[in-house]
């Protein structure tokens, strides 16, 4: 039996080159300008559409969609959100590494590396700081 595509990331091979590898941050043309979001920013972004519209014909999807991010925020004040946001943007951190610190709240250096393999480049130190003032954050919720 054959062993399937890594999990940590999914390649198409072109001349033998690894097109996409979110260990080494290529996470494909789709994504080149896209900003990362965290899920508490999408629960606010939704709740103000749905408030907007006055919850008038949200699909299936888009109320799922809400449900989900609502469950899954980590940050429930918008001031927090935003402080987060800002100190996560001032680490030296790509997009996709900020979003995933911020949504997944890893609270070692080694368990965040192992689930965001491109921060293998910090030392754990570093590392641990930042989150350590993301969790400070977090109980200011």
């Amino acid at each position: 039996m054959e062993a399937g595509p890594s999990s940590a990331s999914v390649r198409s091979r072109v001349g033998g080159v690894d097109e996409e590898d979110v260990a080494q941050l290529r996470l494909g043309d789709d994504f080149g300008a896209a900003q990362c979001l965290l899920s508490s920013e999408v629960q606010i972004l939704l709740q103000h559409r749905k408030d907007r519209e006055h919850g008038v014909d949200v699909s299936p999807v888009f109320s799922k969609t809400l449900g989900y991010v609502d469950r899954f925020s980590r940050f429930k004040n918008k001031t927090a959100l935003k402080q987060v946001r800002g100190m996560l943007s001032r680490q030296g951190l790509a997009e996709y590494e900020a979003a995933a610190i911020g949504n997944l709240l890893p609270e070692t250096a080694e368990e965040a590396k192992a689930l965001i393999p491109s921060l293998q480049r910090m030392t754990d130190d570093d590392l641990q700081i930042i989150l350590n003032d993301v969790t400070s954050y977090r109980r200011f919720d």
